[in-house]
């Protein structure tokens, strides 16, 4: 039997802007719920978490809350004004934490409290932030997107916390992998309306194809004004998906390529020697070295960036991310070794400063200067069909910046950025801010690409779906070069003596091998007839451990079979994922 909420508020409805944001929402949370908030971006889903906060008031809606339940909100954007140092901002308030308390996480999250406020970091101060919701010793934990500005050791840090965490929590986040490995239930916010569903985010994609798909069939009885609202389903999110496998089937065809030009070493000189090779290449970079002060940042760094290549960074805040990535692009010089750059290479950076956005400005005025048209990349486009390509509503053209969500303006940054003529990327931690149908459209974006692109980022799905190849920096000064994404850099570290080839790990869901075309082998005949089962089955056992996991007492009574349920799941999961994805490819090939 589900245990009694600790929360629930009923027929919650809140009106913004003259329109109805929430209307009649029915919500429970139990005292060990794991629940992913979706949602588009503007859809309403910081106001809600700042509702059950009660740092907001409803229109209307009715309240119940078990006596004593400590309700915590880690926002997305705290505000650190008027606090002369970190410390000071996590122990003000009358329901602070202890100062022993605070500094007990800090420590784990390695950030030093008595840093001036003014002048830290967005980094540091999201784990200041971190280190005072999580000293309060919350009840219910309200997340909005944790893992911006985390590097990827703090956001292993955080995944591990919440995973013994005994008490409630609501997650808004665009990491993927954060959501899937630690959520049990998904709450969609979907066009004023909440929807629940006792899934983890895994599945939260074939859940939403599902409601669509009714949709659709029902469309018939839909009025023009509903229409009009789910103006990005008749964008068709399953058709964009199978676009985005095509997409995925060449990216590992590209990183093939990669991986057999950074094999062993006396194979990679044959290849890099040829003149098709050296005509392609756009930064060449040898033997780079970089100090400041006596620490070698960068140290003996070489590689030959093609035309075309998606190279994805990654590393701990203060391990050279950005100093390589200056590099790469001519901005600093190197101290020792050489960067040579084509003498065409035009750049774009997009690095999220929404503050470049005047609030005063219409969206016309940001894409088109005021008018009607603008050049996306050398072609003539209309605005108002440019910013649907964005997911934006067209009638939302002479909209003021400042009436967006910070997610909207994201988005709204990306389309202005996109548009200009460029053959080289540069996208810094560009994820920060965006729903998971930008996210999605980002990497269609990307895909599509002529140029190069070199990403920052700490989103590890969102690397693993769009980079070629990786660079990985452990704070030493080496620079490990894997072909591949996020995942497969995670397996080179942990197998330091593997040749270079594209590997992933065990437990990462991961694209099959796609079938050769024409007749199928009695191996992909086997495959075909018995995948099915094999997935029923593994639904059937992420189902059990789910039920399991629910039973509130168990992580007390037994932390060890917890962590073990945990992990099975995850290991289904991935090869589920893996199952379905080989079928889908095998059932392409019948059908041809």
């Amino acid at each position: 039997m589900a245990a009694a909420p600790i929360l629930s508020w009923e027929q919650l409805s809140l009106q913004q802007g003259g329109r109805w944001l929430f209307r009649d929402l029915d919500l429970h949370i139990g005292p060990r719920d794991r629940l992913a908030l979706i949602g588009r971006n503007g859809a309403g889903k910081t106001t809600l978490l700042r509702l059950i906060a009660s740092q907001l008031e409803p229109d209307r809606g009715k309240r119940s809350i078990q006596p004593g339940t400590r309700v915590v909100l880690l926002e997305q954007d705290p505000d650190f004004a008027g606090f002369a140092t970190l410390m000071d901002f996590a122990l003000a308030g009358a329901d602070a934490p202890q100062r022993h308390q605070v500094d007990a996480i800090a420590g784990q999250l390695g950030i030093a409290m008595d840093r001036p406020a003014a002048t830290a970091s967005g980094g540091e101060r999201r784990r200041a932030a971190l280190a005072r919701a999580l000293a309060m010793d919350p009840d219910v934990l309200l997340l909005d997107e944790p893992t911006n500005h985390l590097d990827l050791a703090a956001i292993d840090w955080l995944e591990a916390w919440l995973q013994r965490y005994t008490g409630a929590f609501v997650v808004i986040s665009h990491d993927r992998t954060f959501l899937t490995r630690l959520t049990r239930s998904t709450i969609w916010l979907d066009r004023t309306a909440l929807r629940r569903k006792e899934i983890g985010f895994g599945g939260y994609e074939a859940w939403e194809e599902q409601v669509y798909a009714e949709e659709a069939r029902n469309a018939d009885r839909l009025d023009a004004k509903l229409k009009l609202e789910a103006h990005w389903l008749e964008r068709g999110v399953t058709a964009r998906r199978k676009r985005n496998q095509g997409r995925l089937e060449k990216l590992w065809e590209m990183r093939a390529t990669r991986a057999a030009m950074l094999a062993p070493q006396g194979a990679a000189k044959l290849q890099l020697s040829s003149d098709e090779v050296r005509t392609k290449s756009v930064i060449v970079a040898e033997k780079v070295t970089k100090r400041f002060g006596e620490r070698a940042i960068i140290k003996d760094f070489s590689l030959r960036i093609q035309r075309g290549d998606r190279i994805g960074v990654v590393g701990a805040n203060g391990s050279g991310k950005t100093t390589l990535l200056r590099l790469l692009t001519g901005a600093l010089e190197p101290d020792e070794g050489t960067v040579t750059l084509a003498k065409t290479l035009a750049g774009v950076l997009i690095d999220q400063q929404r503050s470049l956005l005047s609030p005063e400005k219409s969206l016309r005025d940001v894409l088109a200067e005021g008018g009607d048209w603008l050049d996306v990349r050398g072609v003539r486009k209309h605005v108002q069909g440019y910013l649907k390509d964005f997911l934006f509503d067209p009638g939302l053209i002479d909209a003021k910046v400042g009436t967006l969500s910070g997610g909207e303006q994201s988005r709204l940054l990306l389309a202005r950025e996109f548009a200009r003529k460029s053959n080289l990327l540069v996208l810094d931690e560009p994820t920060n801010d965006l729903d998971l149908e930008t996210l999605d459209l980002l990497q269609e974006v990307i895909a599509d690409y002529e140029g190069t692109v070199l990403i920052v980022s700490h989103d590890r799905d969102f690397l693993d779906r769009t980079v070629t190849v990786t660079l990985g920096l452990d704070g030493s000064g080496k620079v490990d070069i894997v072909a591949g994404g996020y995942a497969d850099w995670e397996a080179r570290r942990s197998k330091p003596s593997a040749p270079a080839r594209v590997e992933r790990s065990r437990d990462t869901p991961t694209q099959p091998a796609a079938p050769r075309k024409g007749k199928l082998t009695y191996k992909d005949q086997r495959d075909f007839e018995l995948l099915p089962k094999r997935i029923e089955q593994l639904d059937a056992a992420i189902l059990h451990d789910e039920e399991a996991l629910h039973n509130p007492a168990l992580y007390a009574a037994d932390p060890a079979k917890f962590a073990a349920l945990t992990k099975a799941i995850d290991v289904a999961r991935a090869e589920k994922h893996a199952a379905e994805e080989r079928w889908l490819a095998l059932a392409e090939l019948v059908e041809g």
